[in-house]
């Protein structure tokens, strides 16, 4: 199949947007949003969803909801948790599409990371957040632009949400309410640096493991002390032998602290970890043992914590439906689409969990994620915005067979 006289007038009219879309990835990079931070948070999601209201959609701001708060070992959100925009254009009668993504990052907003920097060829930039994901929610407002302007009478969404970077807590009530009224979602995390369509993920969850002991002076009352450390090593070597990657199940003790001086025998020690797991099955045998793992006493004891808030997202029907759409209008752009599979969570295992089928990487080529040598293909910001308007167009006719 070819390109339509509409596909090809969506192709040229986001080709002639390059230079403007590079402007606004520099624009939208230089703007500090990781470790909650507020100010920034606030301009990105206002500069965003003015460009979505100008094609006449309707703006919701939906307050977030507190997270645990054992679960971060650093806590850097303060004040009210983030909140979750919606913008909703009801128009047509074809399929309802959710597109959407995080505005935060993992970078400091005082640290020297912080503009997008182009390479000596100009076909790799840098920056903070600009592959993750600040360049894929650039296209998937461009595409929408595209279509709006070429007339296709698509029923749309949009979310932007400020905490997905930290497990999406605070939105993913908010976020599974949303995916109910849709048809199909499209979300706009990077592609695998060789342009790979993720099609399925893991589950994920966090835990935090504590252990109490008796404090003792260690040179004069030793044979009194309870270390908590000694306690925690056992932990930590029984979560460890947990992982079977092979299987599905990875569990990872991240940050360990406990103790208050050398010569001072541990009362009290801490760690949080992350695990993942690839099916239901497997995420109730971690809680299991888990479970096993706890002597919930005040001395000598190991308290056990958990939340599993991203389950697992296999390759549904829906999905593999959605992505063969996808796959078919990047070959008649000349785009290779091969499909992939990663060991990334994101929002879209949110949504997919509700019923949503959801394909969650059509964002920019690029790599170096979660550090300061972040990066994305110039090339790529282009290309995935004319992938994204003909997939879009091609949904509003009605092509997707589920």
């Amino acid at each position: 199949m070819s390109l339509s006289a509409l596909e090809t007038r969506l192709r040229d009219l986001i080709a002639a947007r390059r230079d403007s879309m590079l402007a606004d990835l520099t624009a939208l990079v230089r703007i500090p949003t990781g470790y909650n931070h507020a100010p920034g948070l606030d301009e990105t999601r206002g500069i965003l969803t003015a460009r979505l209201a100008a094609l006449g959609a309707s703006l919701d701001l939906i307050p977030g909801d507190p997270k645990p708060d054992w679960i971060d070992p650093d806590a850097f959100a303060t004040g009210s948790p983030p909140s979750t925009a919606v913008a909703r254009r009801p128009r047509g009668e074809g399929p309802r599409v959710l597109l959407g993504g995080h505005l935060d990052t993992v970078h400091d907003p005082r640290g020297a990371f912080d503009r997008l920097t182009l390479g000596d060829n100009g076909e790799i930039a840098r920056g903070p957040g600009a592959a993750d994901m600040k360049g894929g929610l650039l296209i998937a407002i461009v595409a929408l632009e595209a279509i709006d302007e070429a007339g296709v009478p698509l029923s749309w969404g949009f979310f932007l949400n400020s905490d997905e970077e930290t497990g999406s807590y605070h939105s993913d009530a908010a976020l599974r309410r949303i995916a109910k009224e849709y048809d199909a979602g499209l979300i706009f995390e990077p592609a695998l640096p060789d342009g790979s369509l993720v099609v399925e993920r893991p589950g994920s969850g966090q835990f935090q493991v504590r252990t109490t002991g008796v404090p003792a002076h260690v040179g004069r009352d030793f044979r009194k002390g309870v270390s908590a450390i000694v306690g925690m090593a056992d932990c930590i070597k029984s979560i460890s032998d947990m992982a079977d990657p092979d299987r599905g199940l990875i569990a990872s003790v991240g940050v360990v602290r406990g103790g208050k001086a050398t010569n001072i025998v541990p009362d009290e020690c801490t760690a949080w970890g992350n695990v993942r797991f690839r099916d239901p099955a497997i995420a109730s045998e971690i809680a299991t043992r888990f479970d096993d793992l706890a002597r919930p006493h005040a001395v000598a004891g190991v308290h056990v914590r958990y939340s599993f808030n991203r389950p697992a997202k296999p390759l549904i029907p829906g999905t593999r439906a959605l992505a063969t759409l996808a796959q078919a209008a990047a070959a008649d752009l000349g785009q290779p689409l091969p499909f992939g599979v990663t060991g990334g969570v994101c929002d879209g295992n949110n949504l997919q969990s509700v019923g949503l089928p959801t394909i969650d990487t059509l964002g920019v080529r690029g790599g170096g994620l979660h550090t300061i040598e972040e990066w994305v293909e110039v090339a790529s910001l282009v290309e995935r915005a004319q992938l994204t308007a003909v997939l879009l167009a091609r949904l509003a006719e009605g092509r997707l067979q589920t």
